[in-house]
């Protein structure tokens, strides 16, 4: 699942690499209002949001605990399966046919994303797949529960819980921000296991970032509406720098084993296709020598696969922080790209 996050994980979809995780039952199963933590949530809310104090309690009574969720977030699949298995889940002959439909049915939309934002029909496409299969699987968790659990009830040992607490809090917090300014009943909306919404997983934060009217009736349904979902997509590549036109990722062969820490690390890149070729990496495409790139390894079934991300392929990972997840969303949407364009004339 691909949610994609601002703040903690940058991106807006979610899939977690945790480390060991337990967890603790909380005190009632079915009332988040009387658990011991919640107190603080609810005065945040009143004092500085002005919510009533009534409207909070009673939407926390209703969320319920859900051991499903922990259990999910603790078994991530960009962390347990190797490259050629994580592929296999996302890439497959359904999801190509199935993104050039959704092409198909929606090429005005997804042209005007391309004139007006500048980000690639097939990056859309190929998001809205991996997510959710183009809308036939956005979620059966009811968000409220999501993030409650979440936010008060899951634990590691590793960061002592601060950082996912603070930041599920904080989704929690701007989910019942979105249910004020958009009209919709908190308890009622679904999504993920963590929380995310809609055709392109979105948490409440990325939703009231980067959600947009793209049809102008004066609501930005990522839920059920492809073109706004299409537009919200679009709109988060723009604002996190998509460069239309320019290479996403590229095969690379290697003369030396490379350090492991320098592999696989998503930040800007840094290193130019000249130090990286002075590194023993042998390019396949005529790239500019001052081009910067991250270097990859991915786990083949019979080896190793090496690749180079250039600047599209950090932006894809600000959707989802694992360079599996954006390998996938970059493979799949060459796939589409290809089978759609020899279909039509449009390419």
């Amino acid at each position: 699942m691909n949610i994609p996050l601002k703040k903690y994980f940058a991106a807006p979809v979610l899939a977690l690499a945790i480390l060991t995780t337990v967890s603790t039952a909380p005190n009632s199963h079915a009332d988040y209002s009387t658990h011991p933590e919640v107190a603080e949530f609810v005065d945040l809310m009143v004092d500085k949001h002005q919510f009533k104090r009534e409207e909070i309690i009673n939407w926390l009574k209703v969320a319920e605990y859900k051991e499903s969720i922990v259990k999910a977030m603790s078994r991530p699949a960009e962390k347990v399966k190797p490259w050629y298995e994580y592929r296999k889940h996302f890439i497959s002959e359904r999801r190509i046919k199935g993104g050039i439909k959704f092409w198909q049915d929606n090429k005005e939309t997804l042209e005007r994303a391309k004139r007006e934002l500048g980000v690639d029909p097939a990056i859309i496409v190929s998001i809205i797949g991996v997510e959710t299969n183009y809308g036939s699987n956005t979620g059966s968790y009811k968000v409220v529960d999501a993030l409650a659990t979440l936010a008060f009830d899951y634990y590691t040992y590793t960061d002592k819980r601060a950082k996912r607490k603070r930041f599920f809090t904080a989704e929690l917090e701007n989910l019942f921000l979105l249910a004020r300014e958009q009209k919709q009943n908190p308890v009622e909306l679904k999504g993920s296991y963590a929380g995310a919404m809609g055709l392109g997983q979105f948490m409440p934060s990325s939703y009231r970032n980067y959600a947009v009217d793209f049809d102008d009736d004066q609501f930005a349904d990522i839920w059920t509406n492809p073109t706004d979902a299409i537009g919200s997509v679009a709109n988060y590549f723009h604002e996190h720098g998509w460069k239309q036109g320019e290479a996403v990722a590229m095969r690379a062969n290697i003369s030396t084993d490379p350090a492991e820490d320098t592999l696989n690390k998503l930040h800007r890149p840094k290193a130019t296709l000249a130090e990286l070729n002075s590194q023993g990496y042998k390019i396949i495409e005529p790239l500019a020598a001052e081009t910067k790139a991250l270097p990859m390894r991915f786990k083949a079934k019979y080896g190793n696969e090496y690749w180079l991300g250039l600047h599209n392929f950090y932006v894809i990972s600000r959707y989802n922080p694992r360079t599996k997840y954006a390998m996938a969303v970059y493979q799949l949407s060459e796939l589409i790209r290809e089978r759609h364009c020899a279909q039509t004339s449009d390419c």
